[in-house]
């Protein structure tokens, strides 16, 4: 068992963190050997399995990455922009495969990532999934078919603790629409519409979030025409498929040369 690569979760008490220590827990190509959580934390300095309110595993919640990183051979990391932003110089300090699921991270820290990858596999994604990676590529063929005089609108819709939107999913086939068309998505695109907002810009990309209950993650990409529309959609039920396709982004990356990755380069699309 412990030639398996040893993998670090960051995040431990969140929603994710916790499948994702399940998923590693449970998978026999993996070891979980450490799980990272904020200073101040109700949960640094017990044991994890306590934490989670089963039995004792050996895993002592830190809120040291360093510490947590130096055994380890990646880390799986779905927390919050400025914490990515941080892990991600330790990660390449220890030459780790960083999994990146994090959402809401803008230019100014996805660009912060480029030095880490010169010494660190970085996989990021805004959706780990099959389903979806297959469903972005759908996306950008059909975009590249159809002109601007269709209208497209990814709707997303996610549980009531989600604190940002649009989704990185829907984002990421937002521009997977805006690169089939060939155009920016940053300068054809149309968000929270309210009140008086006036016709839809020709061409624009909308984006219409919904926020409620426990859904886990629902994504529509419609393109709307004269007299017809094209819908292509994705349903999540349960979100260890995000937790299966993160573990699966850290295995890949073993033997990978350190650079930016994403999802569609581990599932060979």
């Amino acid at each position: 068992m412990s030639d398996l690569p040893g993998i670090v979760i960051t995040g431990a008490s969140g929603r994710m963190g916790q499948m994702l220590i399940r998923t590693v827990s449970e998978s026999d190509k993996a070891r979980l050997v450490g799980a990272v959580e904020r200073t101040g934390h109700d949960w640094v300095g017990k044991d994890l399995g306590e934490a989670m309110g089963g039995a004792p595993n050996g895993v002592i919640v830190t809120d040291d990455p360093l510490e947590a990183f130096s055994g380890a051979q990646a880390v799986i990391d779905f927390t919050a922009p400025a914490a990515t932003r941080e892990f991600a110089k330790i990660a390449a300090q220890a030459r780790l495969t960083h999994v990146i699921g994090t959402t809401g991270m803008d230019e100014d820290d996805i660009t912060a990532l480029k030095p880490c990858a010169r010494h660190a596999v970085i996989v990021r994604a805004g959706n780990m999934s099959l389903g979806v990676n297959l469903l972005t590529q759908l996306t950008k063929k059909v975009a590249a078919a159809l002109d601007a005089d269709w209208d497209i609108e990814v709707i997303e819709a996610h549980h009531n603790k989600k604190v940002d939107a649009p989704s990185g999913t829907a984002l990421m086939l937002g521009e997977a629409a805006a690169e089939g068309r060939g155009i920016s998505l940053d300068d054809n695109r149309e968000s929270g519409r309210d009140g008086i907002t006036g016709a839809r810009k020709h061409g624009a990309i909308g984006f219409s979030a919904i926020r409620g209950g426990d859904i886990v993650g629902e994504h529509d990409v419609l393109f709307a025409g004269m007299g017809e529309r094209i819908i292509l959609r994705h349903v999540a039920t349960d979100r260890a498929i995000f937790a299966r396709g993160a573990l699966k982004a850290a295995l890949w990356g073993q033997d990978k040369r350190p650079g930016e990755y994403d999802m569609l380069d581990v599932l060979g699309l």
